[in-house]
Parts: C-alpha cells; sequence; structure tokens
C-alpha cells in the first residue's frame, strides 16, 4: 500500500533540497498556518545546502478536533471520504506511514489558539494517533501567531468583545496557552509567534503601518494601499469568473510573503540548528536588506532564545 503513495506524496512534497548537507523529514499535521511557514522553507533549505521533505496534512481552518474527527472517521470506515480529507484523498493515518518522518509538527487552529480549553482531549488523541503510527518522529509544536492590528476583533469591539483587543493581547495569550501545551506534554515549540511578534517590536522591522490615505469602501480595482512593515497578507482583490467583477477583501491573519520569509527561516534554524542569517534566498518581491532583518529576527527568537516583551 505505501508504495501505491508516493505519486500523490510528490504532489504534496513542499521541496526537495540536493546537496551534500543534512536531510530531514516533517509532516506538518495543521492549516493554513502551517502552509504559510512551508511556503518558502524549501527554498530557505536549498540555500542553505541542506535536504527537505515537507509535507502539509492540511485542511482549511482545521483545529485539534477537527483532525481528530476525520481520523475517527476512517478508522470506522477506511472506504468513507469523511476519513480522507487530506489533499490526494488520504486519511491522516495514510500520511503518518507514509515514510519514516524525523519529526511531525501540530498546532492549534488560530481563532482557537489562545482558548487552551479547546486543546483537550483533541490534542491528546492526535499525540497518541501519531506515537502509534510514526514512533520514530519528534513530536514539536508549531506555535502560531497574532493578528495584524486592522483585523476585524479589534476594530469591531462591541461585535467581537470576546476575543482578544489587540494584537498585544491576543499574542500574550496565544503565547500562553502554547506554553501551556509545551509543559503539559514536554514537546519543543517552533516559536513562530515569538518570531512575529519580535520582528513587530524590532526597531529594524517595526510596527505595522496602515496607508491613511487609502479608503476600502471607495477604492476601485486594482487599486491597493501602500502599507508598510507588513508581515499580514492584507488587502487584495478577487475576481468573480462569471461576472468579471472585482472585490476587495482583507486577510488580516495569514501570512504575506515577508511573513513566510521570516517563518521559513524559523524552520529552518529550528529542524537544521543552522543559522538563517546570510541565506542566499530572497523573494522576488523582496528586498535583500529586508530578507537579511528578518533572518535576524528569526536567529534571535530560535538559536539565541530571545523572546518578545509581553504587554500585560
Amino acid at each position: 500500500m505505501r508504495a501505491s503513495w508516493t505519486g500523490i506524496l510528490s504532489v504534496l512534497v513542499c521541496g526537495w533540497a540536493w546537496g551534500q548537507g543534512k536531510e530531514v523529514s516533517v509532516l506538518a499535521v495543521g492549516n493554513s498556518f502551517s502552509a504559510n511557514a512551508l511556503r518558502q522553507f524549501s527554498e530557505l533549505v536549498r540555500a542553505s545546502g541542506n535536504r527537505v521533505v515537507a509535507t502539509n496534512a492540511m485542511i482549511g481552518g482545521c483545529d485539534f478536533e477537527r483532525h481528530m474527527r476525520h481520523a475517527d472517521a476512517f478508522e470506522r470506515d477506511p472506504a468513507d471520504p469523511e476519513g480522507r480529507p487530506y489533499p490526494g484523498k488520504l486519511s491522516l493515518k495514510d500520511l503518518l506511514t507514509a515514510r519514516a518522518w524525523d519529526f511531525v509538527t501540530i498546532q492549534q487552529a488560530s481563532p482557537k489558539s489562545f482558548r487552551p480549553e479547546t486543546y483537550q482531549p483533541h490534542v491528546g488523541r492526535l499525540i497518541a494517533m501519531i506515537r502509534r503510527y510514526a514512533p520514530q518522529a519528534e513530536i514539536v509544536i508549531h506555535q502560531t501567531w497574532a493578528y495584524r492590528d486592522d483585523h476585524r476583533w479589534f476594530l469591531e469591539r462591541a461585535k467581537y468583545a470576546e476575543e482578544p483587543e489587540n494584537p498585544d493581547v491576543m499574542y500574550r495569550k496565544v503565547r500562553a496557552a502554547y506554553d501551556g501545551l509545551a509543559r503539559e506534554t514536554g514537546f519543543r515549540l517552533i516559536p513562530c509567534g515569538d518570531a512575529m511578534e519580535l520582528a513587530r517590536q524590532d526597531p529594524a522591522w517595526g510596527r505595522f503601518v496602515p496607508d491613511a490615505a487609502f479608503d476600502p469602501a471607495t477604492a476601485v480595482y486594482p487599486a491597493l494601499p501602500q502599507e508598510r512593515r507588513a508581515l499580514h497578507a492584507g488587502y487584495s482583490w478577487r475576481r468573480n469568473e462569471k461576472t468579471g467583477q472585482h472585490t476587495l477583501g482583507k486577510d488580516a491573519f495569514h501570512a504575506n510573503t515577508a511573513g513566510e520569509y521570516l517563518l521559513g527561516c524559523v524552520w529552518l534554524e529550528f529542524f537544521f540548528r543552522q543559522s538563517a542569517v546570510g541565506n542566499g534566498f530572497v523573494p522576488k518581491t523582496m528586498t535583500a536588506e529586508d530578507a537579511a532583518i528578518l533572518q535576524r529576527v528569526a536567529h534571535r527568537t530560535v538559536t539565541e532564545g530571545v523572546r518578545p516583551a509581553v504587554a500585560p
């Protein structure tokens, strides 16, 4: 059975890097936030002289509970599509047993990431499943990050009174929840949320600066704001294939290219214990100067163990 998945897995592999360096294999059990972390990881690994196989067991917005709900469906009936929700119509068991993974990452969905009461019993069951089907792998925790300053939670407080009131509070709560999981399990933490916040506090990068002159209510395609120091996706236009009309939307939670670059540098330092500083890969849409800043932030976070100041 395992050999029959090879063609499918080749589509899911984040990237191979050929050279004489170290080889690492990583399975991320996550969602679009793990996709953010993996987007530029393989290019950074390739530039570092190492090799990586990284696969994402990804369902958009998937939390611990949903991963296990699909796994339970597969256990009841392997032919049930509910049990095979991952790309290529694979089950989580399929992915866990596809190869002898060195690492398996786990994470909570970002809207629940700051609510530790949502973790159990689902994460405990997920950990047990990973240990059953990938006993050789080290399980590590992928720490997610706070949303951007202009996320609707922070702007529409009357509507979202039960959510964190700003990025500072969200980061503090996300950090506390993941730290608690790390203490409970003894697993190492990939400090992605710390790195995103450390960049925000770093004078060389700094806080997100919106475009005060941009009005989304009156914007006409293809106009976009001239934002600075964003690590989140922000505004974009989507085209309706039926009508041809464009609609402006805002994504204040996923990482943009700069954010994904920072996350990839964090993963490089964490999994390969090699500095991202001086890495030769720079995305076309980034300057070498900005890449150097984010490389240093990742290095400070992972290798030097620097954690951002936490707002009261």
